[in-house]
């Protein structure tokens, strides 16, 4: 009888499974807009995987493993409780891609940082990397695109704010793990590749002990040039209530480095990181134009 009772569990696990997937196809395969939905979209929850795929203009050659990248080990609960396949269970939720998206993650990052800052030795190059791997930052991309609202839960599940985060952490992993797997390591890098970008520099800069690269930027250029940088905002987006600004720094009119933020001063801090980094790369030293 408990036998007869776990292969009905498995088989209803395997029909949804089945379900999901072909929804998620047919959402794909309609090429709609980033962020624009299905217009008739069955379930939000049982279509999050779609969803999720067309907000990241993602394109999943198995859209089962976007689902699995999003489904939390809190779900199967029910299934073991009822005496089902532990090993079964846990291969139905994101743990094993978040193994493999955390080594993705380290690799891909370990490059980066290889290649951008050439003179950097391996203590400097192993503690920028903690920083950009670290789960303060994984959770700051994850809620950036919203990735609590498409993760499949256990209907019990009511985490508290730091295991919320860790949840946060972890299916950013799954979902890195998922995209290399499915589209390749190339896809995987370019989809950090929008995150590192934008603010591996001013993470960087944190690492380094630079809390001002402002006013850290200042002082070396008056030490080393005898002059001041100059910030100028080249771009501003967005909604009054959500503007971001684009700002460049440059030194007698040479570009040192670029910034974006929600404010022109987070702009100017971040433009003022890359711009530390030109300096500090530069062999010989940068001079004025």
């Amino acid at each position: 009888m408990a036998e007869r009772t776990e292969r009905d569990q498995e088989l209803r696990v395997k029909r949804s499974r089945r379900a999901r997937a072909k929804r998620a196809e047919a959402a794909q395969d309609a090429e709609l807009p980033e962020g624009q939905l299905a217009a008739a979209a069955p379930d939000p929850v049982e279509d999050s995987p779609a969803r999720l795929a067309a907000k990241l203009r993602l394109r999943f050659k198995d859209p089962e493993l976007l689902r699995l990248a999003l489904t939390h080990r809190s779900l199967v609960h029910d299934l073991l409780a009822l005496g089902g396949d532990p090993v079964l269970a846990a291969a139905q939720t994101n743990e094993r891609l978040e193994f493999l998206g955390d080594a993705v993650l380290g690799a891909i990052v370990a490059e980066y940082l290889y290649a951008l800052d050439p003179l950097a030795d391996e203590g400097t190059l192993t503690k920028r990397r903690v920083a950009l791997i670290r789960a303060e930052t994984l959770v700051r991309w994850a809620r950036e695109i919203d990735l609590g609202s498409y993760l499949y839960l256990g209907p019990n599940e009511q985490p508290g704010d730091s295991s919320r985060d860790r949840m946060l952490a972890g299916a950013f992993e799954a979902l890195l793990g998922a995209i290399a797997l499915d589209r390749g390591p190339r896809a995987a890098r370019r989809f950090l590749g929008r995150f590192l970008a934008r603010d591996g520099l001013e993470i960087i800069a944190a690492a380094d002990g630079i809390e001002n690269p402002k006013g850290r930027l200042q002082e070396i250029m008056h030490d080393r040039f005898k002059t001041a940088p100059s910030y100028r905002v080249v771009a501003s987006a967005g909604p009054e209530h959500a503007r971001e600004f684009t700002v460049e720094v440059t030194m007698e009119g040479r570009m040192l480095g670029l910034g974006t933020g929600a404010s022109k001063r987070e702009a100017e801090q971040v433009a003022a990181a890359a711009a530390l980094t030109v300096l500090a790369t530069e062999e010989p030293p940068l001079a004025p134009a």
